[in-house]
């Protein structure tokens, strides 16, 4: 027969084991939840951007003019329907750019403002394209127009900027059929190699795969 102080140790060691069960099954059941909030977190996607502003020169022609860029563009995937893609396309984005030329001849400061549209990546570099909503007065005439960019994000070489910028106009674009060259229209995205260095300033690059079609409805 067990005596009375050997069933009250029996009940306490039973009772000690089921708050060891408890406490693990608890604690499992934390890390779960922790697990499937970092993989929530995971899932989220990612999206590609452009930010910052500078000054650049002409590698193939030497002036005193000062041409500057400053852009703040993201991608926002699926944001605009196209005919024969209702749901729109990968490339889409959103966002302004500001274009600011100051004309050392005529010491004289002109700007261009437009909505972004189209913006890809790849690691350190991005093309974007965007229409031209506002010029001031004595600006190029562009209102309306979808101009493009290309930017490559190299970092900083003691303190000096390694970026470029390519723009899609001063003769890279031309449509040179006939006696005069004019400049050729800009589909979306569109831009040539960033050719330009960056003298002062300089921009950030984050890159992003481009996501697939949403599933359909």
């Amino acid at each position: 027969m067990i005596s009375s102080s050997r069933r009250k140790s029996v009940a306490a060691l039973a009772a000690l084991a089921a708050g060891l069960t408890m406490t693990g099954v608890s604690s499992a059941s934390a890390s779960g939840s922790v697990s499937a909030s970092a993989d929530h977190r995971e899932r989220k996607p990612e999206y590609a951007s452009v930010t910052g502003s500078g000054e650049i020169v002409l590698p193939y022609y030497k002036d005193n003019d000062i041409r500057s860029f400053s852009f703040d563009a993201h991608a926002d995937p699926f944001s605009r329907p196209l005919p024969g893609f209702a749901t729109g396309l990968p490339i889409d984005a959103r966002g302004t750019i500001k274009v600011s030329h100051y004309d050392a001849v005529k010491k004289k400061t002109t700007t261009s403002e437009g909505r972004v549209d189209c913006l890809v990546t790849s690691p350190r570099t991005v093309t974007l394209t965007a229409v031209i909503t506002k010029v001031s007065p004595g600006g190029p005439d562009s209102l309306g127009h979808r101009v493009g960019f290309s930017v490559y994000d190299g970092g900083k070489d003691g303190g000096r900027s390694k970026d470029r910028v390519g723009f899609s106009w001063n003769g890279v674009n031309l449509m040179p059929n006939g006696k005069a060259a004019p400049d050729a229209p800009v589909g979306t995205c569109m831009a040539p190699a960033p050719y330009a260095p960056v003298v002062k300033g300089g921009y950030t690059v984050k890159h992003a795969e481009l996501l697939p079609a949403p599933p359909k409805r």
